[in-house]
């Protein structure tokens, strides 16, 4: 079974989420006329070819050609599914979403299934480590970590049991295929043995730590080896699937989200064992990247709820490295930043344990700026008392500071590069406007976004003129079949507005949603460049009279011309009668040349 979203629940969505303010909350935009502008967050360029619509609700971006209304924004910028941008958006507007269901149309890959199979296996293995004696190192192990079951229920810890076969006799048991459970990363297919390739269960003797999306729903699993003397890997993750991007995934995201907006601020550290004692101990707005390094995509997730983001990571050099990483990703992304040293050899979850919740506050309450904790893990490397060692910190701390796009916070940052380093003001502003003439090298510099496939100007201008003035419909449908546009994209819309009766604006919207997203950029693209057909009732109709002779010469100059590509592959017989219709064709094809009166009767006798 999949889900679809009545066209009155978009409808109230809509209202209550302005695009101004959706798309505002996250880049900033500047009001030019009755519109807005801003730089394009999807291709780079310098020049803002980024617009938003308040009056149509819609944006559209000239230079790459992203358009479409507030659910494709999200869907785009948050990279998730139309029924999730749904869910984000009604979620930020306080509006209940239920969804009906409807004939799935994925089978054993449908989505929904999989949320299921994925939630009742997390149930399962909590289930298993709670109840089952086979689970005892795993209890043991949990109760030498000093975790509250409590927290181990909210956040459903589970054990895999180190037992052969069990997994599919759950998938059995449950009404899930080996296929299903290999979908979703549970079991891998091995092409090694000498008798074939064969399944095998992924995770086995692991305490199992589900991984949820940011509206709750298990997307994989991360698994902790128990056995230290095992060589294997002390964790695995779920591979890639349909449902789990590890670009896009912050664990413990569910828990945290509602805390960071009332803060305004994420706190992100390295493990989940970390999100689960800060949780525990009341700090409440802490996530974790899983599996991988912070990614744009973690960035502008957190931007949704949090203005400002601090870091905690390991003291040691790996730690450290990782955490500067990171900054130059959240200072890109326009977000304010902190960083936390703890002292070596500790975590959160350790230094909580060994010292309590209160020093662990401190320490977040002592947060570094960027520029501050940079200097810090560069004067291990420099001497600071050296002037080779000043200018090769200096640069370094000017390339982080060039990260980010906000004037103020430059500001801000270079106030206290001045403080630290002892250099004048000026110099560090000079060498700050000179270092970014040069910040775009060959290699990076941003390349011409790509352009929108180019629709035959007729049926885009079909198309303008039904979107702007559907009382044309009538006219139109007369005299043109969808038949007679060569463009897909064209077909669908025009099909939808002509032949299924969807002539209002927000309708037409609602039946590609989620489903089409070229049909969406070319209608926010020809409301973006809002020429708006400004003719009166006759010199519209004569417009719309103008197009359908050229859509429909143009159908048959087609049509003649695949005829004559027959000739040479058919008899004698057939080539005479294919000259007789290339020259009928080519009497229509003149007559339509002549003018709307005089073509009008081929056009209804051919309708």
């Amino acid at each position: 079974m999949g889900n679809i979203i009545s066209k009155n629940v978009l409808e109230n969505i809509r209202l209550h989420n302005d695009i101004v303010g959706v798309i505002g909350n996250h880049i900033p935009l500047k009001k030019a006329g009755s519109i807005f502008k801003t730089l394009c967050p999807f291709h780079k360029e310098k020049t803002p070819s980024f617009t938003i619509n308040p009056q149509r609700q819609i944006f559209h971006c000239f230079g790459c050609g992203e358009g479409g209304d507030i659910f494709a924004f999200v869907m785009k910028y948050e990279g998730v599914d139309f029924v999730t941008a749904v869910r984000i958006l009604a979620d930020k507007a306080g509006i209940q979403v239920l969804l009906e269901q409807t004939t799935s149309k994925g089978g054993e890959g449908d989505k929904d299934t999989l949320y299921t199979l994925l939630d009742k296996l997390a149930l399962f293995y909590q289930e298993f480590l709670m109840q089952d004696s086979a689970a005892s190192v795993a209890q043991a192990y949990l109760q030498g970590r000093h975790l509250e079951r409590k927290m181990i229920s909210t956040f459903t810890v589970g054990y895999a049991p180190d037992r052969q076969g069990l997994l599919k006799e759950w998938g059995h048991k449950n009404g899930y295929t080996v296929k299903q459970l290999e979908r979703v990363g549970m079991m891998g297919k091995s092409e090694s043995s000498s008798s074939g390739p064969f399944s095998y269960e992924r995770f086995r003797n692991r305490l199992m730590f589900p991984i949820r999306d940011e509206l709750g729903r298990v997307i994989g699993f991360s698994g902790r080896i128990l056995d230290k003397n095992a060589r294997v890997a002390k964790y695995i993750n779920s591979p890639e699937t349909v449902l789990f991007k590890k670009s896009r995934v912050l664990y413990g995201l569910d828990q945290a989200r509602r805390a960071m907006v009332d803060r305004r601020e994420a706190i992100v550290c390295e493990g989940q064992i970390d999100v689960i004692r800060c949780q525990e101990a009341g700090v409440k707005n802490v996530v974790a990247p899983q599996g991988t390094a912070l990614t744009e995509d973690h960035a502008h997730i957190l931007k949704r709820y949090a203005d400002s983001i601090v870091l905690v990571f390991d003291a040691d050099t790996a730690g450290q490295k990782a955490a500067l990483r990171s900054a130059e990703i959240f200072l890109a992304t326009g977000l304010s930043l902190k960083l936390v040293s703890l002292p070596q050899g500790e975590d959160p979850d350790s230094l909580i344990q060994s010292q309590g919740a209160q020093t662990f506050l401190d320490r977040l309450s002592q947060a570094q700026t960027v520029v501050d904790y940079q200097i810090d893990v560069l004067g291990s490397t420099f001497d600071s008392g050296d002037e080779a060692g000043v200018m090769r910190t200096a640069r370094s701390v000017l390339e982080m500071i060039n990260r980010t796009p906000i004037a103020v916070q430059r500001d801000q940052l270079i106030q206290r590069a001045v403080a630290r380093l002892g250099i004048s003001e000026q110099a560090l502003r000079h060498d700050l406007k000179q270092f970014s003439r040069k910040r775009y090298t060959f290699s990076d510099r941003p390349t011409e976004a790509p352009r929108p496939t180019d629709q035959p100007p007729e049926e885009r201008a079909l198309v303008e003129l039904l979107l702007i003035h559907p009382t044309l419909n009538e006219l139109i449908v007369k005299f043109i079949s969808v038949d007679d546009l060569t463009d897909p994209i064209c077909r669908k819309i025009v099909e939808q507005m002509v032949v299924c009766g969807h002539r209002d604006y927000e309708a037409v919207l609602d039946v590609f949603q989620g489903e089409d997203s070229e049909c969406l950029r070319l209608i926010a693209c020809i409301h973006a460049e809002n020429r708006g057909i400004d003719l009166d009732e006759t010199s519209l109709r004569q417009v719309a009279q103008d197009l359908v002779l050229v859509i429909r010469r143009k159908a048959l100059e087609r049509q003649r011309n695949k005829l004559r590509s027959e000739l040479s592959q058919v008899d004698r017989n057939d080539k005479r009668r294919i000259q007789n219709e290339c020259s009928q064709l080519s009497v229509l094809i003149h007559n339509l040349r002549q003018g709307w009166e005089k073509a009008l009767p081929i056009l209804e006798f051919d309708g």
